[in-house]
């Protein structure tokens, strides 16, 4: 059984930041790969970033540039860094994590509101 629990949501204004954490637990955690999706109030799942086990990093367009994805293997923790936050960044946002068998797990969410 596997448990993804993320941490560090919450409310910031325009142009804030935040980081967001995912700890994995549980039994085979060593994922080929763990990222971040959002979904909007209204709109479907996006993913936002993603990374290797190797650290290869993936990155919607909307973020580039401003969002950094690391992942901490030892610890089974992958992190979102969130810069120069938009309104239009406001989600709940899910981290996911692919086994080498392809199996998917999800989080349940973190709420970030970017508003003034």
């Amino acid at each position: 059984q596997v448990q993804l629990a993320e941490s560090g949501g919450g409310l910031v204004q325009p142009g804030g930041s935040l980081r967001l954490s995912c700890a994995a637990s549980g039994n085979d955690v060593s994922f080929y790969a763990m990222g971040w999706y959002r979904q909007a109030p209204g709109k479907g799942r996006e993913l936002v970033a993603s990374v290797n086990r190797g650290g290869r990093p993936n990155y919607a367009d909307s973020v580039k540039g401003r969002f950094t994805i690391s992942r901490d293997n030892a610890r089974n923790t992958v992190y979102l860094q969130m810069n120069s936050l938009k309104p239009e960044d406001t989600a709940v946002y899910y981290c996911n994590a692919v086994n080498w068998d392809g199996g998917s797990y999800w989080g349940k969410g973190t709420l970030v509101t970017v508003s003034s």
